[in-house]
């Protein structure tokens, strides 16, 4: 099966599991509800410098069996103290057209994702722009012939619509669950594929990246093959640490970075901090009678953040809630005073740029009004 008729039949659905058992190993690569009951266990800590401004980079919405998450659910986690002024919805196979070509059914999605914009810039919720900025789905290894989805994706977007995701998350051990419709290496590799992400250059858009860190070298190779195209890179470039990658933390930890250092020769690849929750399992969240306190979680992530910014320089990274993946293991107001903690070694011109300026830039969003 060719790879543009293998992404029509992916779902992020496969990805999901029912409520976690906690008398079971922690699904690590799966996706459930969160337990509510779990996560108010969590201490309520003072939000951390209030007045940061923050643009959440990578969100998703979604209404799958057995675990719905729309506005009002993602405005609850908002509202909990942290100045987040705009957001940036990525995709995640939702709300896909029923009928029509199957190269076009993603159109659904930034069409709901825009829908949900609209009714943010209304005001009535609140004064964060929530999908200020859309990344959708667009199956590239069309090649040449992705050109008129991707027209079509800027229609729907209103003004909104910024990148194309395609996740290429493969890995040879069935402990590790890969991306929907993905069961060979390589995707990125492929000059169909190549030749598509060529086409968003040519439309003003960028490329989000999604990936495990065994195959980042796949990374490297597209963005020299595409110059021209801004690529971010998803989750901190994917680190596995758990199923046969549950070995020595600094083993894992220096094989990452190695191919860290070779992807930040690339100018044209920007880095999401974030999203290690799950696949990165730094934390055991199955295992722990009550979420963690931000310091620990800081503790966590620090080395994991700055070794990108390190890398990348503080101008080509920026933060990611990836809810509501990773509330699975964390509330979104010990997230944020996380974030803070584990960049807190930064200057404010650079954590301002981490933390809003980045994302404004390179999604190309704002000015957003502020109080």
């Amino acid at each position: 099966m060719d790879a543009s008729t293998h992404e029509g039949n992916g779902s992020l659905e496969g990805l999901l599991s029912p409520r976690r058992d906690p008398s079971s190993p922690t699904p690590f690569g799966r996706i459930y509800s969160p337990d509510p009951g779990w996560l108010a266990k969590s201490v309520v800590e003072p939000i951390l410098e209030p007045e940061r401004e923050i643009i959440d980079a990578h969100h998703h919405l979604w209404d799958m069996p057995g675990f719905r998450y729309l506005l009002s659910d993602f405005l609850e986690d908002v509202g909990t103290g942290h100045k987040v002024i705009g957001t940036v919805f990525a995709e995640c196979h939702a709300m896909y057209r029923a009928s029509g070509p199957a190269e076009m059914k993603p159109i659904g999605e930034v069409e709901f994702a825009a829908g949900i914009a609209a009714m943010s810039e209304s005001g009535i919720y609140g004064s964060t722009r929530i999908n200020a900025g859309i990344v959708g789905f667009a199956d590239l290894a069309l090649g040449d012939r992705v050109t008129p989805v991707l027209e079509a994706l800027i229609v729907a977007g209103g003004g909104r619509f910024r990148g194309v995701r395609c996740q290429a998350g493969w890995d040879p051990s069935a402990e590790i669950v890969n991306s929907p419709g993905r069961d060979a290496p390589g995707f990125y590799l492929q000059p169909s594929f190549q030749a598509g992400v060529r086409r968003l250059a040519a439309h003003g858009l960028s490329f989000d990246a999604w990936l495990f860190h065994p195959q980042l070298s796949d990374v490297v190779s597209l963005a020299r093959a595409c110059p021209e195209t801004h690529i971010v890179l998803c989750h901190l470039g994917g680190p596995l640490c758990y199923g046969p990658y549950l070995r020595s933390g600094r083993e894992i930890f220096a094989q990452w970075k190695a191919r860290m250092a070779e992807l930040a020769q690339c100018e044209n690849i920007s880095v999401k901090l974030g999203g290690i929750m799950n696949r990165g399992a730094t934390f055991d969240y199955g295992a722990s009678e009550a979420p963690l306190h931000s310091q620990s979680l800081a503790a966590r992530w620090s080395p994991w953040f700055m070794s990108c910014v390190e890398l990348f320089g503080p101008l080509r990274c920026m933060v990611e809630s990836n809810f509501p993946v990773d509330k699975m293991g964390v509330g979104y107001r010990t997230l944020w005073n996380g974030f803070k903690r584990a960049l807190g070694e930064l200057s404010e011109d650079e954590k301002e740029a981490v933390f809003s300026g980045n994302a404004m830039r390179i999604y190309r969003l704002g000015p957003f009004e502020t109080s």
